[in-house]
């Protein structure tokens, strides 16, 4: 009875009644690893920092008498970011190991310096027993009030280098608005003066006038990437699709530097341009681009012919307008006091009877038109020819010269000061024979694939206007009718007074290979086949209402390319 007694006296008996708390324990009787880090390439050849680093972490195992398994870091990581090799590699190291109680750094900005993620992660390894200490400050962080202070000194080193990089950002963009690049040269340049506090000097080295080539063949023919990367590859440009691609939409290369440390600016930059502005932007598509934004509405879907189609009696353009009661769609000339209203249905269906006069009626004719209409055009284009390859025999001239010049420099034969002199010279005449070329070029080859195009759209011009969206139908318009059609209202029928050089011809020569019967068209001969000195290479795609002296080879292409969207 007393020994019962006394047992129910002794409270411990009660403690296996007691709940447990899962909590890993921190293991202050364990191993330790150390880390050691510097910022920069120069700071680890050097090794100084990292020397009295390691010396201080191996002082403080000793005097806490810790064994010290692994040393890891010992080179340059920058602290800004946790994704850091050799610092991952000692949180693995750590986490596989069950006898590791202690990381040892020299301070704690060595650890992170990434504010409240450092903080996280010295909480996460304290789960697991682990507890990150300073050789240098020294903190109980196996307490509140020690742990509190570890990420002060965290959050305080995320503040120095937030502090020094808003420095550092302001004197990049200082550097930038004066007309310095930040960052590695693009492709093709040179700096003849690297290194902090000198003035850069960006010069095109030989990549750099290999890439110009690329450039100029892309404007001038519209040569694909592939193409030009084999052709300049025997000359010795080694890049790949990707990067010429990238090339090629970097305004660098016309002397604009974009960056994104100035958003809403446009700087214009000290390097000498590989390409004019104008070429760059031809590549890119840009010169008409903006204003040439357009979006359509349901009207305009239904009334394509809008604006396009001019009164024959006073040139005032129809307009339109819906019944909705009915659901019909009219056209209404402009005309102030005027009566000419027109059902749509009835207005489209007299266009198409329009345009079958510019529709080849047979594939059979394709072949003999093809080479009839490229020796004719061939033939009243002669002068641009011979100017185009003038030009071309003015450059390759030019190119002599200079790498004449730089041979002569490079043996030593003129001095510095005459290869500058004349060089210089050499180089503005090229750029300004290059302007002149851009203008004035004629391409053959661009010639055949516009005639072959526009004898292809011959065959079903009614029904790819029929079944075309608005985009499809307005490029057609004004691909056939740069100018728009006339409307006589009073017989019910169009006229124009000019056609497209290339459909003209397609309605002479096939009107005597097939036999015209229909004559309700009128002064389709107006014009002259020459074409405008643009040229004819492709351009890109642009709303043909805007463009009053369209070239036509280029709105053959326009076409092309809507049509092939829709596809």
């Amino acid at each position: 009875m007393f020994k019962i007694l006394n047992s129910m006296n002794d409270l411990s008996i009660f403690k296996s009644f007691q709940k447990v708390k899962n909590k890993n324990l921190l293991r202050l009787d364990g191993k330790a690893v150390i880390y050691t880090r510097v910022s920069s390439k120069e700071q680890a050849e050097n090794n100084a920092s990292l020397e009295t680093q390691l010396k201080y972490c191996k002082q403080l195992a000793e005097k806490k008498g810790v064994e010290v398994l692994e040393c890891f870091g010992g080179t340059y990581e920058s602290a800004k970011s946790d994704e850091r090799k050799e610092f991952k590699k000692m949180l693995s190291y750590v986490n596989r190991r069950k006898d590791v109680g202690y990381i040892i750094v020299y301070s704690y900005d060595r650890f992170s310096r990434t504010g409240a993620n450092g903080a996280y992660i010295s909480d996460q390894l304290k789960k697991q027993g682990i507890v990150t200490i300073s050789a240098t400050q020294e903190v109980d962080t196996t307490t509140s009030a020690g742990s509190f202070q570890q990420n002060l000194y965290y959050m305080f080193s995320q503040f120095d280098n937030e502090l020094r990089r808003d420095k550092c950002v302001s004197g990049m963009r200082e550097k930038i608005r004066k007309g310095y690049y930040i960052g590695p040269l693009p492709f093709g340049y040179t700096n003849l003066n690297p290194g902090n506090g000198k003035t850069p000097e960006y010069v095109i080295n030989e990549q750099g006038k290999l890439l110009r080539k690329a450039f100029l063949l892309k404007a001038e023919t519209n040569m694909a990437n592939v193409e030009i990367i084999a052709k300049l590859g025997k000359k010795g440009l080694k890049i790949n699709e990707k990067y010429l691609s990238k090339y090629l939409r970097n305004p660098f290369y016309c002397g604009i530097i974009v960056s994104p440390l100035l958003p809403d600016e446009i700087i214009e930059g000290k390097q000498e341009p590989l390409v004019s502005r104008e070429v760059f932007l031809k590549i890119n598509n840009l010169l008409q681009s903006r204003k040439d934004i357009r979006k359509y509405n349901s009207e305009d879907e239904n009334l394509p012919l809008k604006t396009f189609v001019r009164s024959l009696e006073c040139d005032t353009p129809y307009t339109g307008y819906i019944v909705r009661s009915k659901g019909l769609y009219y056209y209404k000339n402009r005309r102030k006091g005027s009566k000419e209203n027109r059902s749509a249905k009835k207005m489209h269906q007299t266009f198409l009877e329009f345009l079958r006069n510019f529709q080849l009626s047979d594939s059979k004719y394709i072949e003999p038109l093809k080479e009839i209409i490229e020796e004719k055009f061939i033939e009243l284009n002669s002068e641009k020819i011979e100017a185009t390859k003038n030009a071309k025999n003015q450059l390759n001239a030019l190119e002599r010269k200079i790498d004449r010049i730089e041979e002569r420099f490079v043996f030593e034969e003129i001095t510095k000061t005459q290869y500058d002199k004349f060089n210089e010279k050499l180089l503005v005449e090229k750029r300004a024979l290059e302007k002149l070329s851009l203008k004035s070029k004629f391409n053959s080859s661009n010639l055949k694939k516009a005639i072959e195009k526009a004898l292809e759209f011959a065959l079903n011009l009614p029904s790819l206007w029929a079944s075309g969206t608005i985009e499809v139908k307005r490029a057609i318009q004004y691909m056939l009718f740069p100018e728009g059609i006339r409307y006589d209202f009073k017989n019910h029928r169009f006229r124009t007074f000019r056609i497209n050089s290339i459909f003209s011809a397609i309605v002479s020569i096939s009107g005597d290979l097939s036999g015209n019967k229909k004559e309700n068209y009128h002064n389709l001969y107006d014009n002259s086949l020459k074409v405008e000195v643009v040229g004819f290479e492709p351009t890109c795609f642009k709303r043909p209402d805007l463009q009053s002296g369209e070239p036509p080879i280029a709105q053959y292409f326009q076409v092309n390319y809507i049509l092939f969207k829709q596809v």
